[in-house]
């Protein structure tokens, strides 16, 4: 912090203007400037003088955040010799301020639970705090918030502690578990029915249920399981309380996952959750719509611990099917947030009985489904006095998305077709209300695609009918209908008889403003499906296109018909398709130069993002198949076209959005037609690289990529797109190396390397022979630590792939000068890699990324194994031993086998294991 240390009056000035100063820019300054005396060393003194000062809650909170969040990221900061102190003067602050406010005490609590954790020489801290406060009642509330986010914080994302400390702190709470639980029972029978220690208490136990170090036999018998169940049985208590209890039960049931090993435990939550389906139906008698929603989740939670017993042993033991029961009389209930909850149970239950296959199996699970099935169908009615179509946006459309998801994974159990059959039949035989048909036709879209469509009658049948539906009925059902015809593709195509009629019905809802956009999907699902019955039908698909802005299609829905479109005119005669192509492509090249001729109004030029995604849709699916020989029938078009979008790209160089959106309809382009766009080889490169210059727009190094892998095979054109690569990395170095340039630049970082990677696939030795390799391996090196998913994914690759061509195709002439360069390249920079490799993967990235640095070590030590085990061996001394904390983060046995896992390893995935277990050590 510039200045030295700030005076405590200062400080106090910026605490009340975050809080209380009207501008909103002054309180912007002060958040700023106590952003940076929080990251500063001065935080530790001032937050501990404002806590003694105990000058009014602002400061105080302020105070108890700071030491929290230094605790959690800049322990190292402090000296060993200091540790003692900042305890003994966290807990007197916890005690002088615990009637001040609880957040204040809970981010004290959270700062001595962080500190307890970091610091190896603080022994038994649980015992010690029970030791210190047991005796005094008035310490209780912040002694059971301590013991309380204690566990929560063991693996808390922002504390590195390792997996060794982690481990011994795990033993050392299972040890003194009892004791905790103990404390808290003798605390409930103090305090009675004190419902703020209640909810204090359950939050505790519910913690240290979670941490899963409870011992399952002592909890059977113990006084607190009677008082949860007491509680949750009881009519009268309050919302607050009833929700703490639930969430300990259901952290109990989740605890106790594996059943077998915690028998007399899992009895006894088994018997209690039973009990409570008096209780459920009492809230739903009183309208209790909160303590419904907590039955409903302690109900789920009761199945799916007991999933596997309900499957192994159905309707015996502890896999008695009333916990079936409890969930389909929750599903009985009105408001459809209620069955929600137990979705992910069906799913999961599915799922098994999926994997298990056993017909007799299936038939006593059966019924429970086609009642949930009943269940969902009605939960998926609309208000009888809804008008229009169904929103999909909303949380009832979002619910109804789920039901079909839901319905697509469990209906093996029913069976498509009978459920299917079923549906229609209570169309077809009553005469069901508007929002029950509704429904129905939408759970008979959900399942369409499952039911087999060769010569099935009732699909047909159900065909027929709805394309008949008059146009008198609500909106709702001529919307879902159209839905349920585009799910029925394969039907169409089945039986080419229905294509007029199923065409007719469709354009009748594309010219009504409601229905336009579902109509227009499913007219594309028809085009994907039905692509060669469609070819006769193109003249009026033609006709649709050229009139889109006539309907009232969503921008998704518009592109949706265009690449219908160009799916089925891929498959006319070759001779036809480059005509009628021109004739797609017109309407959009003509808005295109409409926009471009308009002079731009107070020195905005008006938007072409449409028509170029437009353009980009219809070359990326216009896909016809070309004999070797033939001219492409697209690359005349496509030269036709490319003056426009040249134009349009200049014109709008300096705005990203649009930059990308022509680079991606070049891109499509460019694959559309293959070699065929050679012509626009050398205007295209060198308008990038200009433009590049000035705007270094990420797109065009993936553009870039595109080129190298269509054309990097071609000796004609490999110096012109190693002259390309070497002008766009100038300008992305120079943005990389800013401060923090691969941070803020992940786009960019991502687009390089791929780039530099289809130079590797496709012309490795003239990228390897290049003065740019260098700069492009030390990048890399640098970008190894960038924890961003898509550009670590990119660099790992190109670092992977480059080692790879020094062992790959070995037949192959290049091999020897191959094999040579990345020795080489190997030389220079390989003790460098390994150890940048180890670094990144033990502090910077996140455990999914993993897989991609294991393969890079792996590619290093199959070229070199000898000379990698050195490097490794050199890269492991340089990590830290100890945290600052003073406890051992790896020791020499650790360090020494997983150099020889590693070292010893005979598949990548040996590699991947141990970086995986290794990295544990340092998280």
């Amino acid at each position: 912090m510039e200045g030295g240390k700030p005076t405590l009056a200062l400080v106090y000035q910026a605490v009340q203007a975050l809080y209380h100063d009207p501008d909103p820019a002054g309180k912007e300054r002060a958040s700023v400037w106590l952003g940076e005396l929080q990251r500063s060393m001065y935080a530790w003194e001032i937050s501990d003088q404002l806590l003694q000062l105990k000058q009014d809650v602002e400061s105080c909170y302020f105070a108890a955040q700071t030491m929290k969040m230094k605790i959690q990221t800049s322990f190292y900061e402090l000296p060993a010799e200091t540790h003692i102190a900042l305890r003994d003067s966290l807990l007197s602050h916890i005690q002088n301020l615990k009637d001040l406010s609880p957040i204040i005490v809970t981010q004290l609590a959270l700062a001595i639970a962080d500190l307890a954790l970091q610091m190896a020489s603080w022994k038994g801290c649980v015992h010690t705090l029970i030791e210190k406060y047991n005796n005094d009642i008035s310490s209780m509330t912040f002694l059971i918030e301590i013991l309380t986010v204690l566990p929560e914080e063991v693996h808390s994302r922002s504390l590195r502690i390792g997996a060794n400390r982690r481990t011994e702190i795990i033993e050392d709470l299972a040890y003194y578990s009892s004791t905790v639980v103990t404390l808290l029972t003798t605390c409930v029978e103090k305090t009675g029915n004190d419902e703020k220690m209640l909810i204090k208490v359950f939050r505790c136990l519910g913690s240290w249920f979670n941490l899963g170090v409870l011992d399952s036999n002592f909890m059977a018998s113990n006084q607190l399981l009677m008082v949860l169940f007491q509680v949750l049985q009881r009519d009268e208590t309050s919302t607050n309380l009833h929700e703490a209890a639930s969430d300990c039960v259901c952290s109990a049931l989740y605890a106790i996952e594996n059943v077998d090993t915690n028998m007399a435990l899992a009895l006894q939550l088994f018997q209690g959750v039973l009990t409570l389906e008096t209780a459920y139906h009492m809230a739903v008698a009183r309208e209790d719509l909160d303590k419904v929603l907590n039955y409903c989740r302690i109900f789920t939670e009761l199945c799916e611990t007991f999933l596997e017993t309900t499957v192994r042993s159905p309707g015996q033991g502890m896999g008695d099917l009333r916990t079936l029961e409890l969930l389909l009389i929750c599903a009985g209930h009105p408001q459809y947030e209620v069955v929600e909850i137990s979705f992910n149970f069906w799913y999961r239950l599915g799922e098994h009985l999926y994997k298990t296959n056993d017909p007799a199996l299936h038939s006593i699970f059966r019924p429970y489904i086609q009642r949930l099935l009943h269940g969902l169908a009605r939960h998926c009615q609309l208000d009888p006095d809804h008008e229009g179509i169904p929103e999909d946006t909303d949380d009832f459309g979002e619910f109804r998305m789920r039901v079909s998801d839901l319905v697509k994974d469990v209906i093996f159990l029913v069976g498509s077709m009978e459920c299917f059959s079923q549906l229609y039949s209570t169309l077809k035989d009553g005469n069901p209300p508007w929002e029950v048909t509704e429904a129905v036709l939408f759970i008979m879209a959900a399942i369409a695609k499952s039911v087999d469509p060769e010569n099935n009658p009732t699909l047909t049948e159900v065909l027929e009918q709805v394309v008949l539906l008059p146009e008198t009925v609500h909106m709702a059902v001529r919307y879902t209908s159209i839905e349920l015809v585009g799910e029925m593709s394969e039907v169409v195509d089945r039986n080419p008889r229905f294509l007029d009629p199923v065409l007719n019905y469709l354009m009748k809802g594309l010219r009504e403003k409601p229905l336009a956009s579902v109509a227009a999907k499913a007219i594309h699902n028809i085009c994907s499906v039905c692509r060669d019955h469609m070819a006769q039908h193109f003249q009026g698909l033609l006709d649709i296109a050229r009139a889109l802005d006539s309907f009232a299609l969503s921008t998704e829905a518009a592109v949706g018909l265009l690449k219908g479109t160009a799916l089925v005119l891929a498959r006319l005669p070759l001779e036809k398709i480059a005509e009628c192509l021109s004739d797609l492509c017109a309407v959009q090249v003509m808005a295109l130069k409409k926009l471009l001729a308009q002079d731009p109004s107070n020195g905005k030029t008006a938007d072409p993002t449409v028509w170029l995604d437009r353009l980009a849709v219809i070359f990326r699916h216009t896909n016809p198949i070309v004999e070797n020989g033939q001219t492409h029938p697209c690359q005349k078009v496509i030269q036709e076209i490319w003056p426009v979008l040249s134009e349009t790209l200049n014109t709008h160089q300096a705005d990203n959005r649009i930059v990308e959106r022509c680079c991606r309809c070049l891109r499509f382009a460019v694959r559309c037609v293959g070699k065929g766009s050679a012509s626009l080889l050398q205007p295209l490169v060198t308008q990038m690289v200009s433009v590049y210059q000035v705007y270094p727009h990420s797109c065009f190094l993936y553009l870039g990529s595109i080129l190298v892998d269509e054309y990097g095979m071609e000796d004609g054109c490999r110096q012109g797109l190693l002259d390309m690569l070497q002008a766009l990395c100038m300008p992305t170095f120079q943005l990389l190396e800013q401060p923090n340039g691969l941070r803020n630049h992940p786009d960019t970082v991502d687009d390089l390397f791929r780039l530099a990677t289809r130079f590797v696939q496709r012309s490795p030795v003239t990228l390897l022979s290049s003065s740019i390799i260098v700069h492009i391996i030390q990048c890399a090196i640098a970008a190894t630590t960038l924890d961003h998913r898509d550009a670590n994914c990119s660099v790992m690759k190109f670092v992977r792939d480059l080692i790879h061509t020094g062992v790959s195709n070995d037949h192959e002439d290049d091999f020897e000068v191959r094999k040579q360069l990345i020795g080489q390249a190997m030389e220079q920079h390989g003790q460098q890699l390994v150890t940048q490799l180890m670094h990144t993967c033990c502090f910077c990235l996140p455990p999914y990324t993993l897989p991609d640095v294991a393969e890079v070590l792996w590619e290093i030590m199959v070229f070199d194994r000898p000379t990698f085990c050195r490097w490794l061996e050199n890269a492991l001394k340089g990590l830290p031993k100890e945290t600052s904390g003073g406890a051992v983060t790896v020791t020499h046995k650790q360090l020494t086998d997983f150099h020889k896992q590693v070292t010893s390893a005979e598949e990548c995935k040996q590699v991947c294991w141990a970086v995986r277990e290794f990295t544990r050590l340092f998280r």
